[in-house]
């Protein structure tokens, strides 16, 4: 299995013409694919789920989606995928599929065969693909009404390739990215005496984060060199991301 996959670009309405694309919920997971016997994360490290789970995935089978539990579940998702020495609750957890990663393919050939390959998985189960009849602004807002985090948008016709792809759109009401944790900065107030803001690089740029974390976080803050998710609303003309905030440690990547 490549060590990447299909990744999507973020949505601009000033730029992308998404008329007659197909649309899906975004769903807040793992990414996972399958080569037909064993499971990896969107960099290529191994999952491993209890046999009597993998046992239940079409046999042979190229796939490509989101372990997930439900909508605001995904702490306890990334414990249960994390937990190597005991099972901690696999069987909660759907392998929620939106594409098979098979080449010179169009989008709707694959979703038909991901369609048929999610009939004999325990669990499989393909993730619904519609056009809208909505706006896009109306269709994001609905799902996150539901609780949602948001939309994915596909080209028709397009094919699968293993890089970031135009193909592919993602649509937030905020964007998210992930950041490099390099240093702490001490807390003041009621925060003195532990940490009150990371300090982080991404895309060249360093700035801090100083909000989104709970009282434990703060305690035990994130690894130095380790990845994390902050989501933002828009970035300055210096390119840096504007009232960053902390989501979660990205220990699936």
């Amino acid at each position: 299995m490549s060590n990447t996959c299909l990744l999507a670009h973020t949505y601009d309405p000033g730029k992308h013409n998404i008329d007659g694309w197909w649309v899906s919920e975004k769903l807040d997971g793992v990414r996972a694919l399958f080569d037909g016997e064993f499971l990896f994360s969107r960099t290529g490290k191994k999952i491993n789920p209890p046999a009597y789970w993998i046992e239940e995935i079409t046999s042979g089978a190229l796939l490509d989606g989101e372990l997930f539990i439900d909508r605001g579940e995904f702490q306890e998702t990334v414990s249960i995928v994390r937990s190597f020495k005991e099972d901690k609750g696999w069987h909660k957890i759907k392998y929620k599929i939106f594409d098979t990663p098979i080449p010179d393919t169009p989008f709707e050939e694959r979703m038909e065969m991901v369609d048929e390959m999610c009939k004999y998985g325990k669990y499989l189960e393909p993730v619904k693909h519609w056009k809208p009849s909505h706006s896009i602004e109306n269709e994001l807002d609905i799902v996150l009404q539901k609780g949602g985090e948001g939309l994915m948008l596909r080209e028709p016709q397009s094919k699968y390739v293993w890089k970031r792809s135009k193909t592919l759109l993602k649509v937030k009401k905020f964007f998210d990215e992930e950041a490099t944790v390099m240093s702490y900065i001490e807390g003041k107030g009621k925060h003195k005496g532990r940490m009150g803001a990371i300090g982080v690089t991404w895309n060249g740029k360093m700035f801090k984060i100083g909000t989104g974390f709970d009282d434990k976080e703060r305690e035990n803050p994130p690894p130095i060199g380790s990845k994390v998710t902050f989501k933002f609303q828009e970035l300055t003309k210096g390119g840096i991301p504007r009232f960053p905030v902390f989501m979660r440690v990205r220990d699936d990547l």
